[in-house]
């Protein structure tokens, strides 16, 4: 069965940090490239940092550059999302997704898992 485990997820207080992990069961996971999506309530699911396969290619939206940083350990079959200077506006609900081709295109993530709420309080 093709499984991807968020955890991590939690409350945290403005100017925090978090890391989320996402662990890969049933598919040969350094075969997919992954992503972190997120959807904060009234708001379309957005895709906020994704890694290629083998780690040669990362992606950033603008809201979370410079303070989100995105790893993957295929070891551990495991992609990891560093949260830092967190935000209120962060809150959302987490998702990890993965992906046969790197790509920013939200139609491509074809695995997901079932995501982890972030909520950030000022």
């Amino acid at each position: 069965q093709v499984q991807l485990i968020e955890s991590g997820g939690g409350l945290v207080q403005a100017g925090g940090s978090l890391r989320l992990s996402c662990a890969a069961s049933g598919l040969t996971f350094s075969s997919y490239a992954a992503g972190w999506f997120r959807q904060a309530p009234g708001k379309e699911r957005e895709l906020i940092t994704a890694i290629s396969q083998r780690s040669f290619g990362t992606y950033y939206a603008d809201s979370v550059k410079d303070r989100f940083t995105i790893t993957r350990d295929n070891t551990k079959n495991t992609v990891y999302l560093q949260m830092n200077s967190l935000k209120p506006e962060d809150t959302a609900i987490y998702y990890c997704a993965a992906a046969r081709v790197f790509s920013r295109e939200v139609r491509q993530y074809n695995v997901w898992g079932q995501g982890t709420q972030v909520t950030v309080s000022s």
